[in-house]
């Protein structure tokens, strides 16, 4: 053991993912450890009304962002990796492509609040967080930073953001502001962070301002490939946010605000598959070159990895949810450890999922992807009306594991090109057969 481990040591590839991997599991744990002191601080603050409001704000402008986004991360990636010599065209032409996006984000969510029974002050709310999407345009330095596996820079950009943003949040509460004070702060988060970006990149890449530059060939190209994964985006931001949109108008504020407490917690743990996944994506495309066989032995190992991670949350979360709920957030939250109970297993898909994202990608096959968390999303909103009214936030809690199940497993049986990746993910959730 302890020579396989000096081995690693002395492979210098092997050295350049984990160093990559660990700046960014470093700071997503900060990230996860001050966002939850801070977010349970406002939970309690707000109280589960005005709580469940400024939720249920954030996941309406969630059901669109997908829309700024133009599904580009990971097209970016690819491209960087395998084309470096055109790096100043391929990053000037994705961020114009991502402002133009947010600005289609902001007109196309100014229809839809329409189409709601919102309030003025609750509109107001959506349309300042939905502003944070002009700022996201910067995230392709984050892209940029990926393809080089130098992702510490990116790291020194969010604990700068993660701290301002803190400061200001625990000064908003101390000085008893207001709710819609707290959205301002989403907008503010999105302006550090871009300045952040920008300082280390010009700071540590030879790149020009003057080199940016928009080709419309190079527009097309990429939204070519990436249009399924938009489509995609938006259809699993509805399976992921439509649960809290749809308990507001089916029930109320405070319904959404137990609810959103528990899926809080949960979803704190997905960052772990979406570290793992960026930093080693990469390593996975070079593999594709190296061998097949290679290929997807690294992709099982990828799959085991993912759901040894999430059941190893889950089961304890499972039996600690309430008392858990009951130190964060106090008996005012008492309806969201039985969501939390149920919520945390979606965890094992939602690991599986990520994983599986890369493999489509690298593959060409972002349109199977559309198409199965579109049944997903389509599951999810029909189990949500149904057991929305029956069980209340635990419908739709059900609803969520259940239309996780689906488009991150099931629904790979069904199609013969990504059936090796079923049986993949069937052999990572035998759990047991280690121990053979």
């Amino acid at each position: 053991m302890i020579n396989k481990l000096k081995s690693l040591k002395d492979n210098q590839g092997f050295m350049k993912y984990f160093k990559n991997t660990s700046w960014l599991f470093a700071e997503k744990i900060l990230r996860m450890a001050v966002g939850l002191f801070v977010g349970v601080w406002i939970a309690r603050y707000l109280g589960p009304d005005k709580f469940g409001l400024f939720s249920y704000a954030g996941s309406f402008v969630g059901l669109f962002t997908a829309i700024a986004a133009l599904g580009l991360n990971d097209i970016l990636v690819r491209e960087l990796v395998q084309h470096p010599e055109k790096e100043n065209e391929l990053l000037g032409t994705a961020f114009y492509l991502k402002l133009m996006g947010a600005i289609l984000t902001l007109v196309i969510l100014y229809i839809a609040v329409h189409f709601t029974s919102n309030e003025h002050y609750t509109n107001m709310m959506i349309f300042i967080i939905a502003s944070a999407t002009i700022f996201q345009s910067f995230n392709v330095v984050d892209v940029y930073f990926q393809s080089k596996v130098m992702s510490k820079f990116v790291v020194y950009a969010n604990i700068l953001s993660l701290f301002v943003s803190s400061l200001v949040k625990i000064s908003l509460i101390i000085l008893d502001a207001p709710l819609i004070a707290f959205a301002w702060v989403v907008l503010f988060d999105s302006f550090v962070l871009a300045c952040g970006f920008v300082y280390f990149f010009l700071k540590n890449s030879e790149f020009k301002i003057q080199n940016l530059k928009f080709s419309k060939l190079t527009a097309v190209r990429l939204l070519k490939d990436s249009w399924p994964l938009i489509l995609s985006g938006m259809v699993i931001a509805v399976y992921m946010r439509i649960d809290q949109v749809m308990i507001k108008e089916m029930l109320d504020n405070e319904a959404v605000g137990n609810y959103a407490a528990a899926v809080r917690l949960s979803e704190a743990w997905y960052f772990i598959p979406m570290v793992i996944a960026s930093s080693l994506f990469p390593a996975i495309v070079n593999a594709k070159k190296q061998s097949k066989e290679l290929y997807y032995v690294r992709l099982q190992k990828l799959y085991d990895l993912m759901v040894w991670m999430a059941i190893a949350i889950a089961l304890p979360m499972t039996f600690l949810s309430d008392w858990v709920v009951n130190l964060l957030y106090g008996n005012q939250y008492s309806q969201a450890g039985d969501v939390l109970m149920i919520h945390i297993w979606a965890g094992v898909f939602v690991f599986l999922g990520v994983a599986n994202a890369k493999w489509i990608i690298n593959e060409n096959l972002m349109l199977n992807g559309m198409i199965r968390t579109s049944i997903g999303a389509f599951v999810n909103v029909i189990l949500n009306y149904i057991l929305i009214k029956k069980l209340g936030i635990m419908g739709a809690a059900i609803s969520t594991l259940i239309s996780y199940f689906i488009a991150n497993y099931f629904g790979l049986l069904f199609y013969k090109k990504t059936r090796i990746c079923f049986w993949q993910q069937t052999k990572a959730l035998n759990i047991f057969k280690d121990f053979k």
